[in-house]
């Protein structure tokens, strides 16, 4: 009997803390989701999301590639920006700056890694791995299974019908032009992005979500950045390849581009990856999709993009898509399938997260530049002050102007 109640006990003990560690998990992850662009740091969970959230494994390459050694670079030490002089060391640490990696023609000029980085770090990507969902769609298109990007999206995902998405073309969606309404202001925390979020720390359904959503524009009109319309593209490969994004991801891009390190998807309550914010990765294998897009696709002597779908993805082609002052869209840079054009002549383009994550990419200079940060301050000012990402630019500039 005695036996018995030990046994009893021990297996209570069990439960107890089963249930202790679960509901602890959770608070984490609420308590991380309610900080976010509160001013609070985030350098020490950008690096362990995985621990803090489920998600899904792409396998590093059984074939890694590796960059070439170049002539190590020092950086400027200063850079203007507005008439402005800013100290570059200044900058990096005010944008809580984990790694900084610049690549001129496939070799490594610079490479530095701070606070909770490091070369075998995986790091929260934010809104670049938009720039990777929209490079998948691209794929299901060259492979067959998506028709064309002036299909409806719910001819792919009928349960979008009634939604504002119902009978929206999939460029426009890749485009940021679905014209559904959307407020993605992140120091709101009612704001469609934040109450979006809040799924990642509470649970739910990112798919359901954007069933949910009502139409404010005519489609392809203008250009109102929108997380969920990422989401859409998710559901979308979900449903055209009939594959786990994660799965396709691995097929398409992370084995041929032999990524050197595992990467990792967050994913919602239904398995799906959080297609719009949720990749984690480091900092050398984000620079090997620049390095694609700046070789037009090809790699290592392969079109594993095509070139037409790479030079679509980085070309404004509509007036409410063109960088500078434009009444068109609420941001002043150009759009294209879900990568920022900068204005101007040298043909840059970029990927950006909120916190400050880039893959930027200067064409006329063979210059690739990935910054990973958690600027803790991003998100708090009410002018958008704080976010520093054309000054980031404007360093990236500087950094090509001192590569010999």
């Amino acid at each position: 009997m005695k036996n018995k109640i030990l046994i009893g006990l021990a297996g209570l003990v069990v439960l107890v803390g089963g249930v202790v560690a679960f509901n602890w998990q959770k608070v984490e992850r609420l308590n991380f989701t309610m900080n976010l662009f509160s001013g609070a740091e985030q350098y020490e969970n950008f690096n362990r999301m995985t621990e803090l959230f489920p998600s899904a494994t792409m396998k590093a390459s059984p074939t890694p590639f590796q960059f070439g050694e170049g002539e190590p670079m020092a950086l400027p030490t200063s850079f203007e920006t507005d008439g402005v002089t800013i100290d570059t060391e200044a900058f990096l640490t005010e944008t809580d700056t984990a790694a900084l990696l610049v690549i001129q023609n496939g070799n490594v000029r610079f490479e530095d890694y701070r606070l909770t980085g490091g070369r075998d770090v995986q790091w929260l990507s934010m809104s670049v791995a938009k720039s990777f969902t929209s490079t998948l769609v691209g794929m299901a298109v060259e492979d067959g299974s998506i028709a064309s990007i002036e299909d409806p999206v719910t001819k792919y995902v009928p349960a979008l019908a009634g939604s504002a998405y119902d009978s929206v073309r999939i460029k426009d969606i890749l485009q940021m032009s679905s014209g559904a309404a959307w407020d993605e202001n992140y120091g709101d925390p009612d704001s469609d992005i934040n109450r979006f979020g809040r799924i990642l720390g509470a649970g739910g359904s990112f798919s359901e979500f954007v069933t949910t959503m009502k139409r404010e524009k005519e489609p392809g009109t203008y250009n109102r950045y929108n997380s969920a319309s990422t989401q859409v593209l998710g559901s979308l490969l979900l449903a055209a390849t009939g594959q786990p994004i994660q799965d396709y991801m691995a097929e398409k891009l992370w084995t041929p581009l032999g990524m050197e390190s595992d990467g990792y998807w967050l994913v919602d309550d239904d398995n799906v990856p959080m297609v719009f914010f949720g990749l984690n990765a480091t900092a050398r294998d984000y620079a090997k999709i620049g390095e694609l897009f700046r070789n037009g696709g090809m790699w290592n002597g392969e079109q594993v993009v095509s070139a037409d779908w790479v030079h679509a993805s980085i070309t404004p082609d509509a007036p409410h898509l063109m960088p500078g002052d434009n009444p068109l869209s609420d941001f002043p840079m150009g759009y294209g399938y879900q990568w920022w054009v900068m204005d101007g002549d040298a043909q840059e383009f970029s990927a950006i997260g909120v916190y400050n994550q880039f893959i930027y990419v200067n064409p006329t200079k063979d210059l690739v530049i990935v910054k990973l940060s958690a600027n803790s301050a991003y998100g708090t000012s009410t002018d958008g002050s704080a976010e520093r990402e054309f000054e980031t630019i404007d360093l990236f500039r500087a950094i090509g102007d001192a590569l010999n």
